[in-house]
């Protein structure tokens, strides 16, 4: 049972193992609602253009939250991520996170083989085996840690198979993967920790949706892809 178990897992990451930017060489949009408690409130939308090796992503998100009228959270955000080949060279976003400004500036280092990173939670140097926290990038599953792109700061995560299930969204039936994403220490203010649900369709190499609960229950859902 122990050896059908290591088979599995392996047969399953070995199959995400290979993603790289060629599985996203044909997409040039994809495009996320934001619902919370059920209710839409915001988007997340990436677009792609490419010109020979060169590769760059960039995100605009929106959202606000608001009670009895009023708005208590609102976050208005812009990044542009840039590949040469499969290696990401830069990735520089800024965010307004109600009155606060938050930013990420990152460069690859090509002597010392790192990323070098200012932002407004972190300074410093970060291995090239993390990966920026966006969720069109299905690396984000077989990754140890990732790079908030708000602020910068880096997260050790855990990620965990559970099982193969089916989900309607937006009128499509998907036959996805269903993994959890959690803070490696889960001795973190619970504001602080990663704690995902992620539906993955390894049919089309897309995150579906995306759960988690921190003031309310929030899904991002894939609405289209181009």
């Amino acid at each position: 049972m122990k050896k059908f178990v290591i088979i599995l897992i392996f047969a399953l990451f070995s199959s995400i193992s290979l993603a790289h930017m060629d599985h996203y060489k044909n997409l040039n949009k994809i495009e996320m609602e934001i619902f919370r408690n059920g209710q839409l409130i915001g988007y997340s939308n990436y677009s792609f253009v490419r010109k020979g090796n060169n590769t760059i992503i960039t995100n605009r998100t929106k959202f606000s939250v608001k009670v009895l009228g009023a708005t208590i959270f609102k976050i208005e955000g812009y990044s542009e991520e840039k590949y040469f080949k499969n290696q990401l060279i830069s990735f520089n976003s800024k965010t307004k996170q109600n009155d606060k400004q938050k930013f990420v500036e990152l460069i690859f280092d090509k002597n010392s083989k790192k990323f070098d990173i200012k932002g407004s939670s972190y300074n410093g140097g970060a291995s090239i085996d993390n990966v920026i926290g966006n969720w069109w990038n299905h690396k984000i599953l077989q990754a140890d840690s990732q790079i908030s792109p708000i602020s910068g700061s880096i997260k050790e995560q855990v990620v965990t198979f559970i099982g193969k299930v089916k989900i309607e969204q937006y009128g499509k039936i998907y036959n996805v993967d269903h993994f959890t994403l959690k803070s490696k220490d889960m001795t973190l203010p619970k504001d602080k920790r990663l704690d995902f649900n992620i539906w993955y369709d390894k049919k089309n190499a897309q995150i579906i949706r995306i759960s988690y609960s921190r003031m309310g229950n929030w899904e991002y859902r894939l609405k289209n892809f181009e």
